[in-house]
């Protein structure tokens, strides 16, 4: 694949929004908002979005891929078929219902089942970036609100 293959897939993230991280992407959910940032990354289209940031930290570790590893397919200019084939085969070491506990855990954590750290920050970061009227129920709404998903 091409350079221009890579840019044609990536997101300007300047004015568009990554995938909720609730999207599934190669059987995870996170793995396809990690890809679309990761494009844009490397397109040069990231605006304040980060690869490798540490909700992509989750999907990574959780699946056994390296930041690096992940990056280096990713620039081959994979579509996300191929993208999702690719995990899918990176990850068949996995037995299918610790994938589907870990998505599940991910999709319905709440802010008080967090690490301590995240929760103080999460305090001031809603009511600062979140309209008032919007209610938080999981974790994941957070980037669905502020996102213009929900």
């Amino acid at each position: 694949m091409s350079d221009t293959a890579l840019s044609n897939l990536a997101l300007d993230l300047n004015s568009e929004t990554p995938r909720s991280p609730r999207s599934v992407l190669g059987g995870f959910v996170v793995a396809g908002r990690t890809l679309d940032k990761c494009r844009a990354v490397i397109n040069g289209t990231a605006g304040e979005y980060h690869f490798d940031c540490p909700l992509d930290s989750l999907f990574l570790s959780f699946s056994g891929i390296t930041a690096d590893e992940f990056k280096a397919k990713v620039a081959t200019g994979a579509d996300d078929k191929e993208m999702a084939a690719w995990i899918e085969e990176r990850t068949a070491h996995l037995a299918k219902i610790d994938i589907i506990k870990w998505n599940n855990d991910l999709r319905y954590k709440r802010i008080s089942e967090m690490p301590d750290e995240l929760q103080e920050f999460l305090e001031g970061y809603i009511p600062e970036f979140l309209p008032a009227e919007k209610v938080v129920y999981y974790w994941f709404d957070v980037y669905d609100i502020e996102e213009g998903r929900i």
